[in-house]
């Protein structure tokens, strides 16, 4: 898989804590959606167990945030 999802993803989330330590939960929120949809996407067309692996960790750092907001 393109390492540069991940990577993306990875902007993203940190966004998202970002926005949550400045209590703007809106765009949060929004982040989040989008992550959730390409952490979906990511493991829709996964093909390795490193990319299941890392996919993993991203949902369940997603699921905490989403507990935040």
């Amino acid at each position: 898989m393109d390492g540069l999802r991940f990577i993306k993803l990875r902007i993203i989330a940190q966004e998202i804590i970002d926005h949550i330590g400045v209590k703007d939960y809106d765009y949060a929120r929004t982040r989040l959606a989008e992550a959730t949809d390409m952490l979906n996407d990511i493991l829709d067309h996964s093909t390795t167990q490193e990319d299941i692996i890392e996919a993993g960790h991203y949902q369940a750092l997603l699921e905490q945030l989403k507990r935040k907001v």
